[in-house]
């Protein structure tokens, strides 16, 4: 089995030490270096070739949520799973929304990282149940938001499904075989029938409605 190439991101040094120490002796996951800012990790991305970022929000320069942004525009390939100590919903949200592929919390354990990391590497979101449940929290009104109320086309539940696991526009069109701006004006639809008005709200549906694991 190959193993996982994993950059580190923090503006912390001893947190980049201690996330490189726990992952140290795992056999199947190398860590090909470290940044202490977006910037720098972008820089180091040009050079070396990472299966997935680790990063924190919080740093200076370049922020996670703004390198988060340009790994995805620039290396499509690779995965970004966020390690911070912000759990607000409307922050998840917008990760979510620019493609983050997972997000966890600085106290999760080792045994919870090597899970997300995994589940990341594999294709599959991952979000620690306390960010799930930040997420389930806000807006109680659409909580009740059943998809039984609402008729979707088999092709609008497929585009759904695909938009809440972080795929482009682009990328629906190639899976689902038809052009990125069909696949426009089926997420334009589904957002008038859900009554939102970005991705991150059809995800949040999505998940609320057991539609996406």
């Amino acid at each position: 089995m190959e193993k996982i190439r994993i950059l580190l991101v923090d503006d912390h040094q001893i947190i980049l030490d201690g996330v490189r120490s726990l992952l140290k002796g795992v056999n199947n996951i190398q860590v090909i270096g470290d940044a202490l800012n977006g910037e720098e990790a972008l820089n180091t991305l040009q050079v070396l070739t990472a299966d997935l970022v680790l990063m924190d929000l919080d740093m200076p320069k370049l922020n996670g949520i703004d390198a988060t942004m340009r790994i995805k525009e620039e290396f499509p390939h690779t995965k970004v799973l966020i390690l911070t100590v912000h759990n607000e919903s409307s922050l998840i949200r917008n990760l979510i929304s620019i493609g983050a592929d997972g997000y966890l919390l600085k106290n999760s354990c080792k045994e919870e990282l090597l899970d997300a990391i995994y589940k990341v590497q594999s294709g599959e979101k991952y979000f620690s149940s306390e960010v799930t449940l930040s997420l389930m929290q806000e807006d109680n009104s659409r909580d009740e938001l059943l998809k039984s109320d609402i008729e979707f086309t088999k092709r609008e539940l497929d585009v759904l499904r695909l938009l809440a696991d972080g795929c482009t526009n682009k990328e629906i069109g190639e899976k689902l075989f038809i052009s990125h701006r069909t696949v426009d004006t089926h997420r334009t639809n589904i957002m008038k029938k859900v009554g939102v008005n970005n991705v991150a709200g059809l995800i949040s549906f999505a998940i609320k409605n057991n539609l996406v694991e």
